[in-house]
């Protein structure tokens, strides 16, 4: 009896006044399907995205985007956030939000819609700004719906579709639809992961496609797995000819976009005479191409800094060389293209380059020619290789590209177009922390060490900004954060930048209060004093996505013990070698006299692989971690 009270009083509640009128709420969160909710902390009820090209020049983009926010997890999906510039006009924004019974609670006001600037903290000056518009209730579920009209003339750039933009949502329904003038070239799009491929027919003058999803679970990444952007439905469009700020071009080829960047470029690669007798002057007895191009670099870096500075056409055309050289300052591009400049004074050819920056490293679609790129670097040409030139960091090294750069596609800007090319490759051998550590053990378990670690490449990286940005005070306190060693005291250190070189030299002079622990006449070490893996991930057999090791590297570390007089070793470990696709470790110890050496190696290396070899990961990870903790016993000799 109570639980049919229950029943009824529940259909009342959801039912309410609408179900009497003989409507069915359109966005009552009870009619989400189970499979969809679970899981998901906010739903899409419905996407309608309408990108019509109007010309070469123009462009509108509709966007109507309904959402059941399901948990406070879900609140960010109850935002609306819409870039605009001088390039693109928002001309309208709408919003509602609904109850759990998809009741209209309120409807958005136009004082309610924020205007802020979007300018970068670097930045001496952007025309970028945002709108942000907030819809919410007190309690959950509720619905929000936005509805916005964007109009653009940065006619380089069509717009994309991800329907599912974020963990933890679901999709009931989402379109996209792309109108192009019949008497235009078909639009080039690129699918990932889409369930029905795209339906193409000519209505009303227009060439329409029409992409569909239905019913679309959360998607999760997995651990070492790739990243979200490649898990989910997503589809890519640009033009085949466009026009941004009287500068017209196509993207059917990379040779194209790059003879586009050349008009934006064309003339302005001029300096001042007395600018280029500096640098004649500056480079005329150095006796490679290697080191005069060093010394250019160095010269721009002393004489720079960088601003950005992103005014329409001016996110993709650089000042002018002149205005840098007399300024001191510039965004990736004006810098880059003055680097340029002070090159061919010197009679060095280089080349402009177009690049994606950033620890992401999102791969190119090489055969998807499109504006890819954020950011502007240089590349010189020799006889032996090509030296990169980060020209926006004025501590970098010249050649070094880095985390941000190196290991990915670049498009260099030749007299002839663009071209394809990549950046330097880091392997195992270009990674390295190579270590010593000498510590004296007391009988008591305490002891004093010092420890000297050399950082190359990659893993120089977190420290070397440390050197460049911290106070002394700042840097033990992120050396104290950063040192792996359960009980430690720093009574001294040094850090040091290796000059023109990716390389960090740091030394510690440590107090080791607990280094050993003590059990009756036995001390218990770990001779791995400061290198032990932890991070062992979670074990599946149900593995769905590829595994990704996303960095090279080779650590050593050898550890010098000097025990206390009276004792000697009683257990010591065995030699240890694994071997796997992902890499390689070995560690073994031994006993001479007074003295306890310990020597690890682990290399890993970069890759992706099948899913079926996660669990090998995870094995030889647990083979790492296990070796890592392996324990040398110490007895006090009896008399």
């Amino acid at each position: 009896m109570q639980k049919r009270f229950l029943f009824l009083l529940l259909s009342v509640l959801i039912f309410g006044g609408n179900c009497l009128a003989g409507e069915t709420p359109s966005y009552a969160s009870f009619t989400i399907k189970p499979e969809l909710s679970k899981g998901a902390n906010a739903v899409v009820r419905t996407e309608e995205t309408v990108f019509t090209v109007l010309s070469p020049k123009s462009s509108t983009e509709r966007i109507k985007r309904v959402v059941t926010v399901l948990d406070e997890d879900g609140k960010q999906h109850a935002r609306l956030v819409v870039r605009y510039d001088k390039l693109n006009t928002v001309n309208f924004i709408k919003g509602t939000v609904y109850d759990l019974l998809g009741k209209k609670v309120k409807t958005l006001k136009t004082a309610e819609i924020k205007d802020y600037s979007n300018t970068s903290d670097f930045s001496l000056y952007e025309d970028n700004r945002v709108k942000v518009a907030e819809l919410s209730l007190p309690s959950y579920p509720y619905t929000v719906e936005f509805e916005y009209q964007v109009t653009s003339t940065n006619m380089l750039f069509y717009t994309g579709w991800m329907p599912l933009d974020g963990e933890k949502l679901a999709v009931e329904n989402a379109s996209f639809q792309v109108n192009l003038p019949s008497n235009m070239p078909p639009l080039r799009y690129h699918e990932q992961k889409v369930p029905s491929k795209v339906s193409v027919k000519q209505e009303a003058g227009q060439q329409v496609y029409l992409w569909q999803v239905n019913d679309v679970k959360p998607v999760e990444e997995e651990v070492y797995g790739p990243p979200f952007r490649e898990l989910v439905p997503l589809v890519r469009t640009a033009p085949a000819t466009f026009e941004v700020q009287g500068y017209a071009g196509t993207l059917e080829s990379w040779k194209a976009l790059g003879e586009w960047q050349n008009k934006l470029n064309a003339g302005r690669d001029q300096i001042s005479e007395a600018t280029k007798q500096q640098v004649q002057a500056l480079v005329k007895d150095l006796p490679t191409p290697e080191a005069k191009i060093k010394a250019i670099y160095q010269f721009m870096q002393n004489k720079t800094r960088y601003v950005s500075i992103q005014l329409g056409i001016g996110g993709w055309q650089p000042f002018e060389a002149n205005m840098v050289d007399s300024k001191g300052y510039g965004d990736c591009k004006a810098l880059s293209n003055y680097t340029k400049a002070l090159l061919e004074a010197a009679g060095i050819k280089s080349h402009y380059a177009l690049i994606y920056a950033g620890d992401d490293n999102r791969p190119i679609l090489k055969d998807f020619p499109n504006s890819q790129f954020n950011h502007v670097v240089v590349a010189v040409p020799t006889a032996k290789d090509t030296i990169w030139l980060e020209c926006t960091n004025q501590m970098a090294d010249a050649g070094y590209t880095g985390s941000s750069t190196g290991d990915r596609y670049s498009l260099l800007i030749t007299p002839e177009g663009g071209k394809l090319v990549s950046t330097p490759r880091f392997t195992a051998s270009d990674n390295t922390q190579l270590r010593t550590v000498q510590v004296k053990l007391s009988a008591q378990g305490s002891g004093v060490g010092e420890a000297f670690t050399q950082f190359a490449g990659l893993q120089h990286e977190p420290r070397g900004g440390v050197v460049q940005h911290y106070t002394p005070d700042e840097q033990l306190k992120w050396l104290y954060k950063n040192t792996q060693i359960p009980t430690f005291e720093i009574k001294k250190y040094t850090l040091e930048k290796v000059k023109g070189e990716p390389l960090v030299k740091e030394k510690l002079q440590l107090e080791l209060p607990k280094v050993a622990s003590v059990s009756g006449k036995r001390l218990f070490i770990t001779p791995n004093l400061m290198n032990r893996w932890t991070g062992v991930p979670s074990s599946t057999e149900n593995r769905k996505q590829e595994v990704i090791w996303s960095m090279s590297f080779h650590d050593v570390d050898s550890v010098e013990y000097e025990i206390p007089a009276g004792y000697k070793a009683e257990s010591v470990p065995q030699p240890v070698k694994y071997t796997s696709i992902f890499g390689e470790y070995k560690a073994q110890v031994q006993m001479k006299g007074n003295k306890l050496t310990y020597v690890r190696q682990l290399t890993m290396h970069k890759g992706r692989h099948a899913a079926s070899k996660y669990m090998e990961l995870v094995n030889f990870l647990k083979q790492v971690s296990r070796a890592d903790q392996q324990q040398v016993v110490l007895a006090a000799e009896t008399t």
